[in-house]
C-alpha cells in the first residue's frame, strides 16, 4: 500500500516583510523538516482559487484535495453544516455565524472576526442565549461550533444575498455593508444581537478582563449541500482527517473521508499539536491518505501578529510535519507528501489573497526530484523553479502520481 499524506498550513504563504529583511514568514522560520522534504522533491506554485471565485479555505481546500470547486461549493457554511451533522432540507441556506467584536458608535467598525478567540464554552454560552432569544421562530437554527464560528440555517431565506468575509474587514468601517439595501436581511439579524450580547454577563466578564466582547454576530458564506465526488471515487483512495475546524471536517464528510476528533485541538496557536500528530500517524497505519490540517497560521495573521505566525509556522514542522513523517518512515513501504498552505495570508493585508501558493511533493522512492535540488521550502525557492500548478485536478494528478486513478 503506498500511502499519501497532506499536510496544510492554512494561510501560512505570505509576502516579504521589511523586519525580516525582505524574507516571508515561511522562509525566515526554521523549517527543517519542510525543508528536507522540498530538497529531496519537488516544488513549486498552485493556483488554488479559480478564477471569480472567492479567496477562501474551502474554496482553496478543496482545490488542494484534488478538486475543481467551481459548479461545486456555494459557500462554506453548508460544509461546516455537514461537520455538525445537521441536516439542509430543500429551500435551506447554511450560513456561517461568526461571533464578532464591533466598535459601535459614531461608525461600526470590525474590530475583531473572531471575537478575542472566545474560547468554546463561552461562545457555546452566548448561542444558546442568541437561540433563546433572536432565533425563535422555527425555520432559523443556530448550532454551535468551534470557538467564534457557529451554524445558522434558514429556511426559505431570501435569495441573492451578498456573502462578506469579516476577516476581509479586519480595522475597517461596516456600516455601509449594514446600510446597503441587498444586505438588509442580515443587517436586521445583527443588529438584533446587539442588545442580546452587549449586556450578556459573558462579555461583561470578558471586558473587565481586557478582552474582546462577542458584542455581534456576522452571518456569511452561505449555500446548499455540495454534490461533490468522494475521494475514493474520484482519486481511488480513501481515509482520513486531522483538524480542528469545521470546514475541514465538512469538506471530509462531503468527501467520504473521516474527520477525526482530537481533544484540545482548537484552530489556535495553543491547539494540541502532538495530539494531531499522533492521531494522523495512527490513522497511516490502515488508511490510504490522511490529510493534516492546521488552522494557527492563518489566524495569526489575520490578527497581524509575526512573531505568532513564525511561532506556527515552526510548531507546524516541528510538531506536526517532523513526527508524521518519521511514523510513516518507521511502518515502512512507500508514501507520497503534499504539503502546501491553501492560500497566502499576508500579515500586511491581515486577510487572504489568491496569489499562487507554494507546494511540495516528495516521494520515499526518490522519483520525481528536482534538478537542481531546491534549497528549502519557501514561496521564493518555490518560484525559481518556473513550475506553476493551474488547477486543483492538476495538483491532484502530480501528487497521486500515475499509478492512480481519477479523471
Amino acid at each position: 500500500m503506498t500511502r499519501h499524506i497532506i499536510f496544510i498550513g492554512d494561510g501560512m504563504g505570505d509576502r516579504p516583510v521589511a523586519s525580516l529583511g525582505g524574507l516571508t514568514p515561511v522562509a525566515a522560520a526554521r523549517t527543517p523538516n519542510l525543508d528536507r522534504l522540498a530538497s529531496g522533491g519537488l516544488l513549486g506554485l498552485a493556483r488554488t482559487t479559480p478564477e471569480n471565485m472567492p479567496c477562501s479555505s474551502d474554496v482553496c481546500i478543496m482545490s488542494l484535495l484534488g478538486y475543481d470547486p467551481r459548479g461545486v461549493l456555494t459557500g462554506r457554511g453548508p460544509l461546516e453544516a455537514l461537520a455538525r451533522n445537521v441536516d439542509l432540507p430543500p429551500g435551506t441556506l447554511a450560513f456561517r455565524l461568526n461571533l464578532v467584536t464591533l466598535e459601535l458608535g459614531a461608525g461600526t467598525v470590525m474590530l475583531d472576526h473572531s471575537a478575542g478567540d472566545i474560547p468554546d464554552d463561552q461562545a457555546r454560552i452566548l448561542v444558546g442565549a442568541l437561540g433563546r432569544e433572536l432565533f425563535r421562530d422555527p425555520g432559523r437554527n443556530v448550532y454551535p461550533g468551534v470557538s467564534y464560528r457557529n451554524v445558522l440555517t434558514w429556511r426559505d431565506a431570501p435569495e441573492g444575498l451578498p456573502s462578506v468575509q469579516p476577516h476581509d474587514f479586519l480595522g475597517r468601517e461596516v456600516g455601509h455593508i449594514l446600510d446597503d439595501p441587498a444586505y438588509a436581511p442580515l443587517a436586521e439579524t445583527v443588529r438584533a444581537s446587539w442588545p442580546i450580547l452587549a449586556g450578556h454577563p459573558v462579555n461583561r466578564d470578558r471586558v473587565e478582563k481586557g478582552l474582546n466582547p462577542a458584542n455581534s454576530v456576522w452571518l456569511w458564506g452561505q449555500g446548499k449541500t455540495p454534490g461533490v465526488r468522494s475521494y475514493r471515487e474520484r482519486w481511488g483512495l480513501g481515509g482520513a482527517t486531522v483538524s480542528a475546524v469545521d470546514i475541514i471536517r465538512g469538506l471530509a464528510r462531503a468527501t467520504g473521508l473521516e474527520p477525526l476528533d482530537v481533544p484540545g485541538a482548537t484552530g489556535t496557536l495553543d491547539t494540541n499539536y502532538e495530539g494531531k500528530a499522533r492521531a494522523a500517524s495512527l490513522a497511516l497505519r490502515d488508511n490510504d491518505l490522511v490529510v493534516v490540517h492546521l488552522e494557527a497560521p492563518d489566524e495569526t495573521s489575520h490578527q497581524g501578529r509575526l512573531d505568532q505566525k513564525l511561532q506556527a509556522i515552526e510548531n507546524f514542522d516541528r510538531l506536526i510535519v517532523g513526527p508524521v513523517v518519521r511514523a510513516a518512515e518507521e511502518l515502512g513501504g512507500h508514501f507520497r507528501v503534499l504539503c502546501a498552505c491553501d492560500h497566502l495570508t499576508p500579515l500586511e493585508l491581515r486577510t487572504h489573497t489568491a496569489d499562487p501558493v507554494p507546494f511540495l511533493v516528495y516521494d520515499s522512492r526518490g522519483t520525481g526530484r528536482q534538478n537542481p535540488p531546491a534549497a528549502g521550502y519557501s514561496e521564493a525557492e518555490a518560484a525559481k523553479t518556473g513550475l506553476t500548478v493551474p488547477d486543483g485536478p492538476s495538483l491532484g494528478r502530480l501528487f497521486l502520481g500515475p499509478e492512480i486513478g481519477g479523471e
